[in-house]
Parts: C-alpha cells; sequence; structure tokens
C-alpha cells in the first residue's frame, strides 16, 4: 500500500529504494519512542505538484527535534527541495507526505547522538473519509502538557491516538474524541475540533492540542472571508448542543460529524 518495489525514499542524505532500507532494532525510536515526524500533503495544481505549507510543517519538525534534543541538520529550505525532488523522483503530485527522524541505539534515557532522517511519500486519500462521522467520546484523556511537549509531533506520544481510536472503532464508531485534563473538549485522536454555533465558529486554544496546521490555515481562511472564529475552552456538553462540529488535520484535511455519542448535529 505504501511503496512497492519502484518507491524511492530519502534516507541519510541519499535517495535509495524503499526495499533496499533498513532499521536499527536498537534503535531509541523503536524502544522508546523518542523520535518526531511530520505529515504533509502535496497536491497536483496547475503548475504542478505545490507541498502545502511545506516550511509550517518543517519548522514543526525542527522545534520537535529541539525539544527532544534530537540532532536534525537540515534547514526548511532543504527539507523543502528535497521532498520536492522525492516527488519527482516517485511520479507523485497528488501525495501524502511523512519525514521521520528517529534515535540510534541507546538503551539509556538520555536522547541517542546517532539519528536518521527518512522521507517517504505515498498516494492517501482523506484519512477519515468523505462521510459524516459517527464520534465517541474517549476514555482517555488528551496528554496533560506538564508530562511532555504536546505541540511536538513525537511518535510516542501517539499511543495515546491509538487507545482511543481503538476504543472508538471497537464500538462501532468512526473516530475518538478527547478531552483534556480539566474536562474540556481538546481535539480528535488525530486532528483539531471546530464547533459552529449560531454562525460562529469555536476551537481550543493552544496548551492542551496539537497546534495543527489545517487548523490555522481554516482560521486564517475563515478571517479573510469575514466567518468569526474564537478560541476558548468548552466543555462536551456545550459541544453537544452545537449546530455542528468538524474536524481539521493535514491526513483527514477537513470531515463533518453526523454525531457525537448519543447527539445528533443538525447541521
Amino acid at each position: 500500500m505504501y511503496y512497492n518495489e519502484e518507491t524511492v525514499i530519502f534516507y541519510n542524505g541519499e535517495f535509495i529504494k524503499a526495499k533496499d532500507a533498513s532499521a536499527n532494532l536498537y534503535s531509541q525510536s523503536l524502544h522508546y519512542g523518542n523520535g518526531v515526524f511530520e505529515g504533509i500533503r502535496a497536491y497536483n495544481t496547475t503548475e504542478g505538484a505545490r507541498v502545502f505549507k511545506s516550511y509550517e510543517h518543517y519548522k514543526r519538525l525542527k522545534f520537535g527535534a529541539e525539544v527532544m534534543n534530537i540532532q536534525l541538520n537540515y534547514s526548511e529550505e532543504e527539507l523543502t527541495q528535497i521532498t520536492y525532488e522525492l516527488l519527482e523522483r516517485n511520479g507523485l503530485k497528488d501525495a501524502y507526505i511523512r519525514p521521520l527522524v528517529t534515535t540510534g541505539a541507546d538503551m539509556s534515557l538520555l536522547t541517542s547522538k546517532e539519528t536518521d532522517l527518512v522521507i517517504q511519500c505515498w498516494e492517501w486519500g482523506k484519512y477519515m473519509g468523505d462521510k459524516l462521522l459517527r464520534v465517541k467520546t474517549s476514555s482517555f484523556q488528551r496528554p496533560n502538557p506538564k508530562s511532555c511537549f504536546v505541540e511536538a509531533k513525537v511518535t510516542g506520544h501517539y499511543t495515546n491516538s491509538i487507545l482511543s481510536t481503538n476504543e472508538a472503532k471497537n464500538n462501532g464508531y468512526d473516530e475518538a474524541l478527547l478531552l483534556d485534563i480539566n474536562g474540556n473538549v481538546a481535539e480528535c485522536s488525530g486532528a483539531n475540533v471546530f464547533m459552529e454555533k449560531n454562525g460562529k465558529l469555536y476551537t481550543p486554544p493552544r496548551g492542551h492540542i496539537m497546534a495543527g496546521i489545517t487548523r490555522a490555515t481554516v482560521m486564517d481562511l475563515c478571517k479573510e472571508e469575514g466567518i468569526s472564529v474564537e478560541e476558548k475552552h468548552f466543555t462536551l456538553e456545550e459541544l453537544k448542543q452545537a449546530d455542528a462540529c468538524f474536524f481539521t488535520g493535514t491526513a483527514a484535511e477537513v470531515v463533518g460529524l453526523q454525531s457525537l455519542d448519543d447527539y445528533q448535529f443538525p447541521l
């Protein structure tokens, strides 16, 4: 699904076949989840493939590496250039792009001084599909921001997303909604949340959420169109009185909700 015999990846300074790459079984990322990644999309336009918000995504990747003390000696411009060449080598214009920085063999709990950078790409439709979603409130909370850097896309953090997604899917729902430690709405298992009430949009503020790049883009577009958007905390009970709700994320893009638990959104 993600690669074939001809797929090319960027791996530690070289473009190689995906089938020829190997992973370190003693990697700190594999044992402890100490790695960082990004999810980026490219779209086919009249001017060819264009990477969506490349600089912003790679800036966030570098932020994640910095807070986790992982070496990443590439600029945003260099990473963007590599990405465009990778798309061309794979003949892709509409594509999902996954940069991943992993740490080397080190069984201590001090960040390894060795790092590997891999950038992969593949064709991938909207992660959550095109239909309205049936969503379950998760029994799992979004991680406490005092326990980790919640705005960094650290590989190990996503065990939280896996647990909440498994719970939702196993109970017949499409997706999970997580609350923060204060009981306010935080985000979906892998996307940000917007609530619409009386013609106004609300979205949780930064602090307990992943500050999504698609989220920021939606907010910018709304401001350009004169649509009111407010960042504020709101409860599950408030969300269940909303007129509409949607999720935003690079993989999901923008997708609406049909229901939340037993509440049916009217719009």
